[in-house]
């Protein structure tokens, strides 16, 4: 009998969720949940919520209302692994251990942080003002929620793929220091997330103050739809419906029938009032039945508290067992314990140097060269196909341990530049990685 994948959802506890949220986010997972040969985990990030939330109360009430959203719209804690962060003191344990494994140079690129320090540098101000270690150290707690519970499988948009890969490496250098004890993770790329269009036609986002909420009530909601943005064509005459984000958004509730319809009734005239009311009847219909159970588990704190202490107790179960392990791999044990080095890996299996090529969200194609002991050594430029930079790794591999030189932090093979070596690398380490490849192809 195959064995069930594990796949792991973090949920942020910030705002209140909107169509948006429940399109892009809510609905498809849960139908996920519910599919054979899986074990699913969903937490509340209520960790990741402190970096930028300063406000206790709202951080809980955050917490109530994202737990009773995904509650109410069907997620069976019976079924699979519901918990809040903060209730398994295992994985900020972990996330010690793995910080301590992790290299600077690696958690300097992490997007969140890049991004405040680019910001930073544009006002002028010191690279790191306002910048807090927790902003900073957010890849290594997103690691540790992830390694904690063994996860196959995270679901993630394309911006959220360096952090997977940030957590295969702190997973990777832990298991060769201490020996085999973590699972590395594979990201699973949502390609197909429903994007809905706001009242204003952009991007659904709290951000643009332009959102309608989930669990709005009738009234709210009806008056939010009549405030989308439509063109000035007038009752009776033909509309584009694939140009509308009224319909855009009809469709995202409708079934095939119910959407035809309305794609045919806009091409026959109908008037964006008419509309704007049929998409108010569709979605109050839909959104009624979770809205009431929403309502009754906001009412009642105390069930939705008892739901999580339940799922901490289930995920601890896992967590809990493998921190036992992990404390004793690194030397954390009893005194009267025996003592024994880590496992040395054994001749046949000795790890080798790598290169490990990705993309970043700015579009372009990255390498970077890993020594058999985990750092990386060398993080190149970006260039604009795979194709181009699979080309220089292959020269590295072929010529480079000849051919490449340093001027100043930069690595050229001849005469081109490459990348840079990172903090604290020599260039003999460089030659040494890259010989190895020049002797596995002899």
């Amino acid at each position: 009998m195959t064995a069930p994948v594990r796949i792991l959802t973090g949920i942020t506890t910030s705002g209140t969720p909107h169509l948006g949220n429940y399109a892009g986010a809510i609905r498809p997972a849960i139908a996920a949940s519910r599919q054979p040969g899986t074990e699913s985990f969903y937490f509340l990030a209520d960790y990741h919520a402190l970096i930028k939330a300063q406000d206790p109360a709202r951080v809980q009430r955050s917490t109530l209302e994202i737990a009773a959203t995904w509650l109410a719209c069907g997620l069976d804690p019976d079924r699979v692994w519901f918990y809040r962060q903060s209730d398994i003191p295992e994985i900020p344990e972990l996330a010690w251990f793995l910080a301590c494994v992790a290299g600077k140079g690696l958690l300097n690129r992490a997007h969140a942080y890049k991004a405040a320090v680019d910001a930073n540098v544009a006002a002028g101000e010191d690279p790191d003002a306002g910048v807090s270690v927790g902003l900073y150290l957010y890849p290594v707690l997103m690691a540790a929620d992830i390694l904690a519970f063994r996860a196959q499988k995270v679901p993630v948009g394309r911006d959220q793929i360096q952090h997977i890969e940030m957590a295969r490496d702190f997973g990777q250098r832990f298991n060769h220091l201490y020996g085999e004890h973590l699972v590395l993770p594979e990201a699973v790329i949502e390609e197909q997330v429903a994007t809905l269009p706001g009242l204003d036609g952009r991007k659904m986002s709290k951000s643009y103050d332009n959102t309608i909420p989930l669990f709005a009530p009738p009234a709210q909601l009806k008056k939010l739809i009549a405030s989308i943005v439509t063109d000035s064509r007038a009752p009776g005459e033909p509309k584009d419906p694939d140009a509308s984000h009224l319909f855009t958004l009809y469709r995202a509730f409708a079934s095939e029938a119910q959407a035809a319809g309305m794609h045919a009734a806009l091409r026959g005239g109908l008037s964006w009032g008419e509309a704007k009311q049929a998409l108010f009847e569709l979605l109050d219909g839909h959104l009624a039945p979770m809205r009431e159970k929403y309502q009754a588990l906001m009412a009642r704190p105390a069930d939705i508290e008892a739901t999580l202490q339940a799922g901490a107790a289930k995920a601890r179960a896992i967590a809990t067992p493998l921190l036992r392990e992990l404390r004793a791999a690194v030397g954390l044990r009893p005194l009267t314990a025996a003592m024994v080095d880590a496992p040395k890996p054994k001749a046949a299996k000795a790890a080798q140097p790598s290169f490990k090529q990705y993309r970043e969200s700015d579009g372009r194609f990255y390498f970077k060269l890993v020594h058999a002991d985990g750092r990386v050594l060398v993080q190149s430029e970006g260039h604009a196909s795979p194709k181009e930079a699979g080309a220089l790794v292959a020269r590295l591999k072929a010529e480079g341990a000849a051919l490449v030189h340093e001027a100043g932090k930069g690595l050229h093979l001849a005469g081109v530049l490459v990348g840079r070596l990172e903090d604290g690398i020599e260039l003999a380490e460089v030659l040494e990685s890259l010989a190895a490849f020049a002797g596995d192809a002899a």
